[in-house]
Order: structure tokens, then sequence, then C-alpha cells
């Protein structure tokens, strides 16, 4: 539980006792627990069950003349909850819960939280009058208004599990000194189980790509990635995090035992008669291990041209890109922007019983029918570079590489596209031109990336507006001036989400790509030759009718696709637009 900077646990544990809420020798029970535990002596009143986190809450707030609020008990406007930018909510934990005239009522974990309080006054331009509440009821109220709902269940087997479950392992969080054989037992427990279940079947239901649990100090942290937006969607308490985490641990056939390196796993399973599969990562934090899982949806990657949301012209370019007879073809972009979708787009165009497509990836997310497909294993000495050896002596016409990592693998992959193979991978860059610097820097000759390479694609994924809340809205005038345009000066229509039960009130589902696409024509190949900077690559690719990111989010946002804020969030857009 968070409470006001300006109260310790000592003054919080007396206003208490002066209340009545605890006796004399409650406090000292739970002081002399305290000289054993990290927890905070009023973390420790609440798990003794002495008082409840409410009745903690509404004492601080009378200590300190706020009004409290029970948010469990009131409807909060979808409207007046979206006054303030999720983030923003999100980082402070925040959320309005009325207003009137020029004053906005607003719950805060920490009603002295005067940065929280003057960033609210600036963009919203209301006067705020503070409240207070409890952690809980406003993550629960964040999560309602801004996208992740329904883990009521989740939260009350967290409640469930008391301190007592774990006989004397009140520590938990101490991993390094608890008995493996102790913790064995613990992570086969019902309510252990439960609470990992629930979490990951929830992430499913709400169509996340990602499940994070991160420990922190004192509790743990829950956070599902949807639409490629993190939302925080529970805090268990500290004392679980060890069984938690050990629990996904087994069931990704890793080892509970070591928690000093990081470890790879997967965990395969089937909910609502779909098969997933569960990509597991766990690394060692100074407050112990974070786990992240990838949640991959084998029946539902989008490997139609249609679903890839390309433009006619880019689409053109897209086309006469894949068709190459031989060349290399890079898709780049930033982790989760849809590089592999791209990808396996592209093969299923041309994938065709007259051709020999062999992929080599880290890991294989989707199954192609027809295609030979090789997941590498670097404990066995099969790295990208091993494998594409190996598919030159397989007769391919086509090859994809999961990602460009080093010089080695970069050098085979421009060999195999000048031997008249076409060749597919993906590199981290920020834009198209960008690819090409990226290249010559990890030792690859500029000549070689002149001759080899064909086409650059550089996308993003934006939030698609919700289709069943669409209407129009004036977005800030700053935001529209980052593109170049004049709310005075245009007729332009501007769309966004004003929030519903079918988008859980964020104003978004789905998401649609963007796109850059750069050919390696005449005008732009002496420039690779001469390795010349990449602002000149772009400019000369421009004039060559290459869309750039940020025109193609801004033609995205025009016919209503998505919101010029959203554009903002995933593209830089410079003094060009």
């Amino acid at each position: 539980m968070i409470t006001p900077s300006s109260a310790s646990s000592k003054d919080i544990a007396e206003m208490l006792l002066e209340e009545g809420l605890i006796t004399p020798r409650q406090l000292e029970k739970a002081i002399e627990q305290q000289k054993n535990s990290n927890e905070s002596l009023e973390k420790i009143i609440i798990g003794l069950g002495y008082v409840t986190e409410k009745e903690v809450t509404e004492v601080i707030g009378k200590e300190m003349g706020v009004p409290f609020i029970d948010l469990d008990e009131v409807e909060i406007d979808p409207e007046l909850a979206r006054a303030i930018p999720e983030h923003l909510a999100q980082r402070y934990k925040v959320i309005p819960v009325g207003q009137e005239n020029n004053k906005l009522a607003l719950a805060m974990v920490d009603p002295l939280n005067v940065f929280a309080i003057d960033d609210i006054r600036l963009i919203t331009g209301f006067d705020i009058e503070p409240m207070i509440s409890t952690e809980e009821s406003i993550i629960r109220a964040i999560n309602k208004q801004f996208g992740v709902t329904d883990l009521a269940e989740v939260h009350e087997t967290v409640q469930d599990i008391a301190l007592s479950d774990f006989g004397d392992l009140e520590t938990l969080e101490e991993e390094e000194e608890m008995e493996l054989d102790k913790l064995k037992e613990l992570v086969d427990e019902a309510p252990i189980v439960r609470v990992v279940n629930l979490i990951i079947t929830q992430a499913i239901n709400d169509k996340a790509s990602d499940i994070h649990i991160e420990p922190r100090a004192k509790n743990v942290c829950v956070r599902y990635r949807i639409d490629g937006v993190l939302h925080e969607v529970m805090s268990p308490p500290k004392h679980i995090q060890a069984p938690m985490v050990s629990r996904i641990k087994i069931m990704a056939s890793l080892d509970i035992a070591e928690r000093r390196i990081p470890q790879d796993g997967k965990i395969h399973l089937k909910h609502d008669n779909k098969e997933y599969d569960l990509r597991v990562s766990s690394l060692p934090t100074s407050h112990g291990e974070k786990i992240v899982m990838r949640i991959l949806d084998k029946s539902s990657v989008m490997i139609g041209l249609d679903k890839l949301g390309l433009m006619p012209d880019t689409r053109a370019v897209f086309e006469d890109l894949v068709f190459k007879p031989y060349g290399m073809i890079l898709v780049t972009g930033p982790t989760g922007s849809g590089k592999s979708t791209t990808l396996y787009t592209a093969l299923n165009m041309l994938n065709s019983p007259e051709v020999n497509i062999c992929t080599v990836e880290d890991p294989v997310e989707y199954q192609l029918p027809g295609i030979n497909q090789v997941q590498i294993n670097p404990k066995a000495g099969l790295h990208f570079s091993t494998a594409l050896r190996s598919f030159l002596r397989q007769d391919p016409d086509i090859i994809m590489v999961g990602e460009i990592r080093d010089q080695e693998t970069a050098q085979i992959a421009i060999e195999s596209a000048l031997t008249g193979h076409l060749v597919l991978s993906t590199l981290h860059t920020n834009d198209a031109p960008g690819a090409i610097t990226r290249l010559i820097d990890m030792g690859i000759e500029p000549f070689l990336v002149a001759s080899a390479l064909v086409g650059v694609i550089a996308q993003r994924l934006v939030r698609r507006i919700c289709p069943n809340c669409r209407e129009s809205y004036t977005p800030p005038e700053e935001a529209v001036a980052k593109f170049g345009l004049n709310l005075a000066d245009t007729n332009i229509v501007f769309y966004h989400g004003r929030g519903c039960e079918h988008c859980k009130g964020t104003g978004y589902k789905g998401r649609s790509g963007i796109y850059e696409m750069m050919t390696i024509n005449e005008n732009v190949r002496p420039l690779i030759l001469r390795n010349a900077p990449t602002v000149e690559v772009k400019d000369a690719a421009i004039e060559n009718g290459m869309v750039t990111l940020q025109e193609d989010g801004l033609r995205k946002v025009l016919e209503g696709t998505t919101t010029i804020e959203e554009c903002l969030r995933v593209v830089y857009v410079g003094e060009e637009m």
C-alpha cells in the first residue's frame, strides 16, 4: 500500500491507535513482527487482520483533512475519467471522480503529491480538489476506464492468500535464503496455481500480447501489454512473489533453483479450444526475478495482405518488392512493431509448390504449411549464421532470417542475395534509410549493400479508433501543428474514440500498420556506394516517391483510422513535416 509521503509508518500506527482501531497489545505484536520483516508497519497491521486498507486510508485522510472516497461505491463517468491521459493516471495513481464548475474532484493515493496536482491542473485547466482512496481501488478504476477489467477474481484470490498460508516464510522476498524443498511445496499450493492460471487466462481474454510480472520493493506489479500499451492490472503482495515466479518457471521447464542468470522457456497451453504458446523470459533484478511472457495465438496470425493496413500506393510497392526474383528485403522497426507479421505475410504470398522456402527463426512463432522452418538452438551450436550456411546446401529459392544480429549473419545473407536467392530479414533501425547505415556499421562493404539490397520497409503499429464509439473531435492545437496543419485554416474532421464497453473505455480497438517503403534504385545506389549520410539517402528516397512513416501516419489520421495523438506516440515528427 502506498501512503502519503509525509506520513511515516509510525505516525500511521499511532493514528490507528488513537482512533481505537487497534489496541496497544496489537501494535506491540506488529512492531515485534516488523523486526524480522522488510514490510512497512501499516502493511503488517493489515496483514495480521487488525484493520483493512480502507480503514487505514480513511484515518490518513481524516488526519490530513482530505475526504475519503470509496471508489467501489462510485460510478465514474468514462468521459470525465479521460480528462487526463492514461499514462498520468497510471504514473500518479489518480482518477477523476467528479466535476463542478471549475473544480475537478480527483481520487488520489497521495493527496500531498503537488507534482501530480500541478500536472493535472495544467492539462485539464481545472482547479484540483484532492480526495484520498486506496491504491487497490484506484488501480481497478483506472483499469476499468482505460482498458483492463474483469480481474476481480484474481484480486479476490490474492486477498485469500494470507501470510499464514505460507507458514513461517513471511519474508519470501529473501529468495536466496529460502529452502528449495519448501519453495517446491508452495508452488503446488492451490492458491498459487489459481493465481497464475487466472493471470494468464485473463491476459488471453483481454487480447494482451505480453504479461509482465515485475518485483518491487514492497509488492509485485502485474502488467498487460494490450494494443502496444502497458496497463497495470494488479499489485499482489510481496510474500507471494517467490512461489508465483517459481510456479511459472516450473510450467516453462526452467530451473527454479537458478536465480542469478536470465533463463528462457516456453509454455504450451489450450484455452477455449485454442492453442497458445507462451515465451517465458526470466531476468534477475535487485528485488527478485522479473518474468515476461509473450503470448502467441497460433490460430490468429494475420497473414493476409489486406490485414496489414497498407494504403494503395504502399501496397503496390510492397507487392513489387516481395515478388523480386532475388535480392535482400529488410523489415525494420522496434520490438513489437509487427515485423514478424509482415514477413509471414510475404512468405504466405510467395509460398507455392514451385519454390523451396527455408526460414531460421528465434523462436518459430507460427507454423506455416509447406515452409521449412528452423528454430535456432545456441546450446547445440545452431545459430542464424550456421543455419544460413546449411540452407545454401538445401537448394533454396527464398530464405527468411528472423533477425540479422551480427556481421557473420549479415555477410552470409548478403552473399545469398547476390547468388540468386530472395532473402527476407529484420533489423532494428528507426527508419528505412537507417538500415543502410546499420549494415555498413556492422562491417558490410558499401558496394555489397548497394548490390544486394533491393528494398527496406520500416513500420510501426498504431491503435485503431474503436468503431463502436468513434466520433469527431478537436485535437490539441500543438499536436496538429507538429504535422504542419493549422486548425483554424483547415476543414479536416478529426476522429477519436469516446470510450465504450467494446473497447473497455480506451477509445481504441485493434491495431493497424503505418509504413515507410524505400526501394533501392539508381538514384539511391550511388549514395550507398559512397557511404553518404542517412539524411541524404532519405532525401533521395523521398524524391523518388517514398512515403515516410510520418506521412503515412498522417494519412491514417485523415482517413479516420487512428488519432493524431496515437500517431505522435509511435513516430517522431520532425521539422520535415
